[in-house]
């Protein structure tokens, strides 16, 4: 269970004929991937949410504390992916450095943030979709619109199946889509910020941290509130500082997506030098825009007048100003970017998911590679099918809540992990380092640590049920199966042999 896979065997493995990709990506493409993955629901869906029943206006705040946590483990990653320039992400690191068993168990919370992730981006795009074809021929009838009111989101289904076209079609075409895309969604968050400025009404921003407000009765139980809540026996409130960091745990969700650009280190011409820059690089341009945005939004529309359930509250915020078209421009923007944070989401998933496969812990079969296209087709083709599923059928909250709980949980494990392998391998070329490493790594710990325990207690549920299952899954296939096991019963059969 404790096995290790060595870095020199991980990176071996990626020329293996049957199994190996293409290099096709530049630091520019690493760095549009993370931009446009990054800004995606968190900012057209969850700062309506966030601010109004959890930070009011020091949304903003939630959005530093948030790129704090990420900041500090984007360092750890960083230095391992320019170390470890293997697909599969804290997977493969954690399988160099704490063992065959963390390596799964990270693994399979991975395929619960990229998944659920995607499916939630999925759903977002449809309710930028609907809000955008209200009133017209086109609406989308109530029973196909969401899984709460209707049978089915039928649009959320049709997106996630058409992304998975794209990525079966190959990564560097899915790059040139994303580059495109990439630039609408700055443009629009652009033109949020220049226009917005002009209806922002600094009344709306006093006081900038409201006062803290017990929780509502029918939000009282230990499933609904955070859990540190339960924990220590503090009297469940929102607003004040505990409603911003419980705010942070929140749009945390927003800037998921910078370890994606982990996940295709193989795929990069200079993993060494362009991962880092990719990781960083979008890292900071995201948090420079959310602050301005989350400031634009409650700065034009009081936070106790936002609507927590609308699926598109930046549009909203500027139809009540009076500013219809940019509404409309808004949930345009929204509709073309969040198809590409789905996607790349959904690339995530797949090349962790190939990872795995290639070592064993899944069928073998999993990992093959397109003739044509270079591309892991099974996977993505399974991956695509089981997120159409759940974001036809599962609703947004749940949905944000369980992709925040595994990334960080993922931050930890990889915040861990740069401090093991700096003792286990310090000989390794490391052509990034993280500054102050054990400082790093134990801030971002903590920091990622708590953020989990603000999230609720049906959140942690959920996410120690699908650990439990993938503990199974674990012991009945992938500790027979795996390669480090079968290469270890093969060496000890010839050392008995007479």
């Amino acid at each position: 269970m404790f096995r290790t896979k060595s870095v020199e065997q991980s990176i071996a493995d990626t020329d293996d004929p049957d199994s190996r990709l293409r290099k096709d990506l530049r630091a520019v493409d690493l760095v549009v991937f993370g931009v446009g993955v990054i800004i995606g629901a968190g900012i057209f869906v969850l700062t309506g949410t966030v601010a109004a029943t959890n930070s009011g206006p020091a949304l903003a705040l939630s959005f530093l504390i948030a790129a704090l946590a990420c900041g500090l483990a984007g360092l750890c990653y960083a230095e391992f992916a320019s170390t470890v320039p293997v697909a599969g992400s804290a997977y493969t690191f954690s399988y160099a450095t704490m063992g065959e068993l963390v390596a799964w168990i990270i693994g399979w919370d991975l395929v619960l943030e990229f998944t659920i992730g995607s499916a939630a981006l999925s759903v977002s795009f449809s309710g930028y979709l609907q809000e955008l074809l209200a009133g017209t021929p086109l609406e989308v009838p109530a029973s196909l619109a969401s899984a709460e009111g209707g049978w089915v989101n039928l649009p959320a289904v049709i997106v996630a199946l058409l992304v998975m076209g794209l990525l079966v079609r190959g990564t560097k075409f899915s790059s040139r889509v994303n580059q495109v895309v990439v630039a609408i969604k700055l443009l629009v968050v652009a033109t949020v910020i220049v226009v917005g400025i002009a209806y922002v009404d600094p009344s709306n921003w006093v006081p900038f941290i409201p006062e803290s407000e017990p929780v509502p009765d029918s939000g009282g139980g230990f499933l609904e509130l955070p859990l540190i809540t339960s924990l220590l026996g503090i009297e469940p409130a929102v607003f004040g500082v505990a409603g911003v960091i419980s705010g942070a745990a929140i749009v945390f969700f927003a800037f998921i997506g910078f370890d994606i650009v982990a996940t295709t280190a193989e795929e990069a011409e200079n993993p060494q030098r362009d991962v880092p820059i990719g990781i960083l690089g979008s890292l900071a341009i995201v948090t420079v825009l959310y602050a301005a945005v989350s400031l634009i939004v409650t700065g034009i529309q009081p936070f106790d007048e936002i609507d927590p359930e609308d699926a598109a509250p930046l549009a909203t915020a500027f139809s009540a100003a009076g500013v219809g078209w940019m509404g409309d421009l808004i949930s345009v923007g929204a509709c073309i970017g969040l198809i590409v944070v789905a996607m790349i989401l959904m690339l995530g998933q797949s090349r962790v998911a190939f990872a795995m496969a290639r070592d064993g812990l899944l069928p073998r079969s999993l990992a093959r590679v397109h003739p044509t296209y270079g591309t892991p087709h099974r996977i993505t083709l399974i991956t695509g099918t089981v997120i159409a599923i759940i974001a036809g059928f599962v609703d947004l909250a749940t949905l944000a809540n369980l992709v925040n709980i595994g990334t960080l949980f993922a931050f930890v494990l990889v915040s861990i992990g740069v401090v093991v392998l700096r003792r286990t391998r310090p000989d390794l070329p490391r052509s990034f380092r993280t500054p102050l490493a054990p400082v790093v790594a134990v801030l971002a710990t903590l920091l990622c640590g708590y953020l989990m325990l603000n999230l609720t207690g049906e959140t942690w549920l959920r996410f120690l049920a699908w650990m439990a299952i993938g503990v199974v899954v674990y012991f009945v296939y992938g500790m027979r199966h795996s390669r480090l096991a079968q290469r270890s019963a093969a060496e000890s059969s010839e050392s008995t042999t007479p």
